[in-house]
């Protein structure tokens, strides 16, 4: 999506896309008709208010679906990406067609579950449709537009407005439906994320050696990975505090998945090396992981 002010209509109707906004859609009415909605549970966000305005005032789901999330949508469109709220929209249209029409059983009315599978299905059809390029809730637009005008993460601008969502929810229906609701929303935002970035979260690895060339052909050459280069100091021992040496800190960010081997292998060179592992909150840029974004 190169040029912000066009539509790139292929983008939008390629079947890939195609595909993942409507496994996504599938299965956020999945979570909708079969847990939520009939147990008086939302996830939060414009969806959730959709739900609370439909259950209140007896009305189809299906309008305030469209008409509470186009505002936002109409924000992504002249702020973020034309591209974006095309595929956004689209995602929306889908979401309030299936809810009209399609119609399920109720799964369980076990609190718990409800809370859990619920958010799980709400969370995959949140993660499908983003893969995609688009969203199913306006909400993670606005998040998305002041994430770019402030320090905050997207989650925690999401928390912080569908607190508001959980309170209302909590007067209509009681504190036990919103406290449920806030597990749900939190198993949504988990499962979404796993399903956007994927199970390798990032951590940092940082590396002190006197072997250190050679640590650096190994993560670069072997494991492919890019490194930076910090000028340190090692030593100051608690027995031999006046010892110290110039060194270079090597620092290099990976999955969660590869922290293990790279270890191993920075042992087997130095069994002696130093190694701290710090968890990576968001990753942007560099060589970590080259992937299209909004």
């Amino acid at each position: 999506m190169s040029d912000k002010n066009v539509v790139n209509w292929r983008h939008v109707f390629s079947p890939k896309n195609l595909l993942f906004t409507l496994a996504g859609v599938a299965s956020a009415v999945f979570a909708f008709k079969g847990f939520m909605i009939p147990n008086h549970f939302i996830d939060g966000g414009i969806n959730g208010i959709s739900i609370l305005i439909s259950e209140t005032f007896d009305i189809n789901l299906a309008i305030p679906l469209v008409l509470l999330n186009i505002p936002f949508i109409a924000i992504g469109y002249y702020k973020i990406n034309k591209t974006f709220a095309a595929q956004a929209f689209l995602a929306v249209l889908l979401l309030a067609t299936a809810t009209h029409f399609v119609q399920f059983q109720p799964v369980t009315y076990d609190k718990v579950l409800i809370a859990i599978f619920g958010g799980l299905f709400i969370g995959l059809g949140i993660g499908l449709v983003i893969r995609a390029g688009g969203v199913i809730d306006g909400l993670e637009i606005l998040a998305l537009y002041t994430r770019k005008k402030s320090k905050f993460t997207t989650n925690e601008i999401m928390i912080t407005v569908v607190s508001v969502v959980f309170i209302l929810l909590g007067i209509e229906f009681g504190w036990d439906k919103s406290m449920y609701s806030i597990l749900t929303f939190f198993t949504a935002i988990k499962t979404a994320d796993y399903v956007v970035e994927g199970f390798e979260e990032y951590t940092s690895i940082s590396i002190v050696s006197r072997k250190e060339e050679e640590i650096k052909k190994v993560i670069v050459n072997d494991f492919k990975k890019a490194i930076s280069v910090y000028k340190g100091e090692r030593g100051y021992l608690p027995s031999s505090f006046h010892i110290k040496d110039d060194c270079d800190i090597i620092v290099t960010v990976v999955s969660r998945l590869e922290t293990r081997k790279i270890q191993d292998a920075v042992f087997e060179i130095d069994p002696h090396a130093f190694i701290f592992l710090q968890t990576i909150k968001e990753v942007r840029g560099g060589e970590v992981k080259r992937k299209a974004h909004h």
